[in-house]
């Protein structure tokens, strides 16, 4: 009997990750669309060199997007003037280190790399999250409509959007299990 798909120890302790040829791809469009979906917009050239250099973003705002908006949420419901400073100094950042989870996931599996570094956990985490929330966003999911989504005929196009949704929680839990003391 092979390894359980997904993520599972090796018997010296070491992560590692078991996907079929179809998941590999199927994982690595998804970092290659998260790196082009979060990346931030080129830095303007003629900004201010200080607020460029320690990533401050003058014209951050909370995007159209939905999916976007769920990945970059607003720091403060309440105070809309906080918020905006807040994603000015943050987003930027937040964006770039959402790419490198993206990147780092998609260098992975390209290689063909099936352990997973213990110091890259919180990468592969990240990423599979951001999938996630992605997906989810473009779904609707919520817990009142989780079974009716489940129990979508496969010709709905959102069933397969919801295939990968639910394989992607399957992932996700079972590295965080993993993880856990």
């Amino acid at each position: 009997m092979g390894a359980p798909y997904g993520f599972s120890r090796s018997r010296r302790g070491a992560i590692r990750l078991h996907l079929d040829e179809i998941e590999r791809a199927l994982l690595i469009s998804l970092a290659h669309q998260m790196m082009e979906f979060v990346a931030p917009a080129p830095a303007d050239p003629d900004a201010d060199p200080l607020a460029a250099l320690v990533g401050i973003d003058e014209v951050a705002q909370v995007p159209d997007d939905p999916a976007l908006a769920r990945l970059l949420p607003d720091a403060f419901l309440d105070d809309a003037e906080a918020a905006g400073e807040f994603r000015r100094f943050t987003e930027r950042s937040l964006r770039e280190t959402k790419v490198a989870h993206a990147t780092l996931v998609a260098a992975a599996l390209e290689s063909g790399e099936t352990a997973v570094p213990d110091d890259a956990a919180a990468a592969w985490l990240g990423f599979l999250n951001d999938a996630r929330l992605a997906l989810g966003t473009r779904l609707d999911i919520s817990e009142d409509n989780q079974a009716e989504l489940a129990g979508l005929p496969e010709d709905d196009p959102r069933a397969g959007m919801f295939h990968v949704y639910d394989w992607l929680t399957y992932l996700q839990d079972s590295l965080v299990n993993l993880l856990m003391p």
